[in-house]
């Protein structure tokens, strides 16, 4: 009997301690050790930057910022990737017409030739100014004409009298005219003001280029094409 007794004591102890020993079992040490759970409660929340790391605390984390980080200032990028390509198209242009200048002035007539030294010493003073805002803004400029002005070259290189100072004053004209309308359009637009103020230089050069072209195709008995129309807005913008 007192056997009896002393056995459901101990049982009774047992079922009386067993929720105290489960719950110490199932609750978190209280300073778990490092990488004991894949994940902080605080990492759980925290976005995470393309490279996979959590940006530092403060750090802006909308979509918006990070769009707006990659493509720069709103208003700005897109300008500015437009006055580098003016640059390198007008380097080109200015190129083309020292080459050409250099080639009229040993082959034209004497009005012709005085016009095309005086080509050959303003655009490659022209061409050295943008240099410098080109080099301002890290752009690099071509070193050689385009396939068109070869051609052209490749054209009055086999002309010789009147038919080089033809085709040479001709060219001139177009070029120029389309020149001044890119020169004038860009102008308006610029985003550096040091590549505004050689533009706004570079348009009144080229009024003086033109005015002489006529004053010379008139001296030799050259009818030179009419000047084209404007462009419109919507021919500009194609």
């Amino acid at each position: 009997m007192n056997t009896k007794r002393v056995c459901f004591a101990v049982v009774a102890s047992l079922v009386v301690l067993a929720p105290s020993v489960l719950l110490a079992q199932m609750e978190p040490p209280a300073n778990p050790s490092p990488g004991q759970y894949p994940q902080s409660p605080q990492g759980m929340n925290q976005p995470t930057n393309q490279s996979g790391s959590t940006p530092p605390t403060g750090a802006q984390t909308s979509p918006a910022g990070s769009m707006r980080d990659s493509l720069g200032a709103p208003g700005q990028t897109g300008q500015q990737m437009m006055d580098k390509q003016f640059l390198r198209t007008a380097a080109e242009n200015g190129l083309a017409d020292v080459k050409l200048g250099s080639l009229a002035a040993e082959k034209g007539g004497p009005g012709v030739k005085e016009l095309a030294q005086k080509m050959v010493d303003d655009h490659t003073t022209m061409n050295r100014e943008m240099g410098s805002v080109a080099d301002s803004l890290g752009v690099m400029l071509p070193r050689k004409i385009n396939k068109d002005a070869q051609t052209e070259y490749d054209k009055l290189n086999g002309l010789s009298g009147k038919d080089f100072d033809t085709e040479y004053l001709t060219f001139m004209a177009k070029t120029h005219y389309a020149d001044l309308h890119a020169f004038h359009m860009e102008a308006s637009v610029a985003a550096d003001q040091e590549l505004a103020s050689e533009v706004v230089k570079g348009m009144g050069m080229m009024h003086q280029h033109l005015g002489l072209i006529g004053n010379v195709a008139k001296d030799q008995g050259i009818t030179l094409p009419p000047r084209p129309p404007r462009p419109t807005a919507t021919t500009a913008s194609k």
